[in-house]
């Protein structure tokens, strides 16, 4: 594998490093970090044996792939540091919410190749989702390469607008906070109920992570699943009726679109 730079050392870039060493894409001499929190990046890089840049210029001129793992507001500062260091054809990879490919092209050289990425929470796991956007000057070996990155933290999506960035961060990003708020109240209703808060807890998270591991072993629609749950004057529909009349499914197609409407905001620079 090409040798590999990190600008930013936080959970997410982590995870990836993580993802990449397991699954034997590089090995720890291939890969090189860079954080402006020096503790940070001392400690990723004792963790996982990776090497450490003398500062972002030094990174980007010393790697084939840069991955920008920043937060939004550093990315313009970050570019600003690098672009008389990206030479050729770099590739670069964006992981920042909210920041547009354009936005990055407009900062860079114009040989860059430059792949969006957005990734989530349970990346830090394996168990990621992962959403890419390449610009047209992304070549196929690049696209190679960058799915191989991101297939080894989960799973991954190809996008062909980059637009659909806002719906994937309100679903896949902001998901896993919604789906916790699920976990929590279902093991509150379970507390309510009778059962001692360890046991409702436990009992609401291994049903969520079963009912997810069935629908992707058998490729199975949610709504096959909640039918055949529900049984005739049984107490699992009886359940569903109150979750209809409280509105359930409305609240979480709304806490979808107000989340991608407020990445949406973001993107066009709002705060």
């Amino acid at each position: 594998m090409k040798r590999l730079g990190f600008i930013g050392a936080g959970n997410m870039a982590q995870a990836i490093i993580k993802g990449v060493l397991s699954s034997g894409l590089s090995k720890p001499a291939g890969i090189v970090i860079s954080d402006k929190a020096k503790v940070t990046e001392r400690k990723v890089a004792k963790l996982y044996g990776v090497g450490r840049a003398r500062g972002n210029a030094e990174l980007a001129h010393g790697c084939d792939v840069v991955i920008i793992a920043v937060k939004p507001a550093n990315v313009d500062e970050v570019l600003d540091e690098i672009k008389d260091k990206v030479e050729g054809k770099r590739l670069m990879v964006s992981i920042a919410a909210g920041v547009s490919t354009e936005r990055i092209r407009s900062l860079l050289p114009g040989g860059a190749s430059v792949v969006r990425a957005m990734p989530n929470t349970p990346a830090l796991v394996e168990k990621g989702a992962t959403a890419l956007y390449f610009t047209p000057g992304v070549d196929e070996t690049q696209r190679a390469l960058v799915l191989s990155i991101f297939d080894a933290i989960g799973v991954t999506v190809v996008l062909d607008r980059e637009e659909l960035m806002d719906a994937v961060t309100a679903l896949s990003g902001s998901g896993p906070a919604f789906v916790a708020i699920f976990v929590e109240a279902l093991s509150d209703g379970g507390v309510k109920m009778g059962l001692p808060r360890d046991l409702a807890l436990r009992l609401a998270i291994e049903t969520t992570l079963g009912a997810a591991e069935i629908l992707t072993r058998e490729s199975m629609h949610p709504a096959h699943l909640k039918d055949m749950v529900s049984s005739p004057a049984g107490t699992t529909i009886e359940g569903i009726k109150a979750l209809e009349e409280w509105g359930f499914r409305g609240a979480v197609i709304s806490a979808v679109e107000a989340a991608a409407q407020r990445s949406k905001e973001l993107s066009s620079g709002g705060k």
